[in-house]
């Protein structure tokens, strides 16, 4: 498989399969359709359980799971210097030519940003949350990402919001910075054949059950919605901390046949849920750029959704009803959108979404990004060290430090194990004969 003119690209986080998530689909379909359009592709993650080692996904995707172990919220303990070695060894075997990381929450996506530099690769960021400005972890976070978008090439945002957010919180030149929004399989999320009644509204929600993502909205929501119209039903699906709350306001109201709390619902099965209701209801009190209502809509449902972060730019007005984080202002968007309902067409509503949002454009938008990473200038350690001391009085010269240690440790490493005595995996055509014969025989 030649791939003269085309990248070879480690995606790096902590957040990737078998863990479900909008940054791990985000990884997955970007990944895929850069490798349809000739690019070589090689994701990192940590261990899940026994599953540690590589492994191959859909396409010939290549996966390294390094047997590092989550410490807290799938997040790696932080080690600076740990991870290296491994790193190192990834990059050359693979010949990878751009380091693209992913979510400003992985400690690895730190850490495998920090060695490309110091190793002299490219290196793209990509956010996919938004994050205040007061408390004492946004204050931390924001500080960790001035640290590591000090010296990226490029980086990327989910929505014009969470650019500007970034932006704000790293210190990064607007002009550096892109917008790409995220897409949906719409071959996968496809309406119902047959068209539902509107005898009974069925109101879908499938979150994490946490504060983060408004549970405790629909605590105060649910049982006015259904005093209010005795049609109304409810489907929940999500686990998490606030689930508990969900329950007993359920025992509360003795809404349990009105209230079904279906638990943790795998990313398979999402569509199949979603096609049985006529409105989708995201109560989230922060959120970059939500694909979940994407899914959605793509199924021909209604959205009903909170005014805040970039939720405002995902879709158009006439399909979706916005509201305050308000218990009262939310109710009240829930009744408009049930008057809205007799006038959903949820086929015309499906291909509307299929023009607007497509993961091929995604990844050749991402492609062009890419292209101006890499002509970006080559700078030595002392060129960039500058650019770290401009973080802060303290923290500047930290990162100084932790630099100009990682710089050693890489040196030394070369000293130990040269990089011609590490092993270069060759490039195969992954949609030959023979590689279907290896993953049927070894099971991959």
């Amino acid at each position: 498989m030649s791939l003269q003119g085309k990248h070879r690209i480690l995606m790096v986080s902590d957040f990737f399969y078998p863990n479900f998530g909008g940054v791990e689909n985000h990884i997955y379909y970007l990944s895929q359709c850069l490798m349809k359009l000739g690019h070589k592709v090689i994701v990192m993650t940590h261990a899940y359980g026994n599953r540690s080692g590589v492994r191959y996904m859909t396409g010939g995707l290549k996966v390294y799971y390094v047997p590092w172990k989550p410490f807290l919220l799938q997040n790696t303990l932080p080690t600076f210097y740990g991870t290296l070695p491994i790193i190192r060894t990834i990059l050359i075997r693979e010949r990878i030519t751009l380091v693209h990381g992913h979510q400003a929450f992985s400690t690895l996506c730190h850490e495998a940003l920090m060695h490309a530099r110091t190793m002299g690769y490219k290196v793209v960021f990509t956010d996919h949350s938004l994050y205040g400005f007061a408390d004492v972890g946004s204050i931390h976070m924001n500080k960790v990402l001035q640290f590591t978008l000090a010296d990226v090439s490029q980086a990327i945002c989910v929505s014009h919001t969470s650019k500007e957010n970034t932006v704000l919180r790293s210190g990064l030149p607007p002009e550096r910075v892109f917008v790409i929004p995220n897409a949906v399989d719409t071959a996968m999320f496809k309406p119902a054949p047959v068209r539902l009644s509107n005898h009974e509204i069925v109101i879908v929600v499938i979150s994490r059950l946490v504060y983060r993502k408004g549970a405790d909205l629909l605590v105060e929501v649910i049982p006015e919605v259904c005093r209010l119209h005795q049609n109304v039903r409810f489907i929940v699906g999500g686990d998490g901390p606030k689930r508990v709350r969900l329950e007993e306001m359920r025992e509360k109201h003795s809404l349990q046949d009105r209230v079904d709390m279906l638990g943790a619902v795998p990313h398979a099965k999402v569509q199949s849920v979603l096609v049985t209701g006529h409105i989708f209801l995201n109560s989230s009190l922060t959120e970059a750029f939500c694909i979940a209502i994407l899914e959605a809509a793509s199924c021909g449902l209604l959205t009903v959704s909170t005014r805040v972060g970039g939720i405002p730019e995902v879709l158009p007005d006439d399909i979706i009803v916005l509201a305050e984080p308000d218990p009262n202002d939310m109710v009240m968007a829930i009744t408009k959108a049930i008057d809205l309902l007799p006038q959903i067409d949820t086929e015309e509503m499906h291909n509307r979404i299929k023009k607007l949002y497509s993961w091929h454009n995604v990844a050749k938008r991402t492609e062009i990004v890419y292209d101006r990473a890499l002509k970006c200038s080559n700078q030595s350690l002392i060129d960039r060290l500058p650019r770290y001391l401009s973080c802060g009085a303290w923290a500047g010269k930290h990162f100084c430090m932790v630099m100009i240690i990682d710089f050693l440790l890489w040196r030394l490493l070369q000293l130990w194990q040269p990089d011609r005595n590490v092993e270069v995996v060759p490039d195969s055509n992954l949609t030959s004969g023979i590689w279907v014969q290896m993953r049927m025989r070894y099971n991959w």
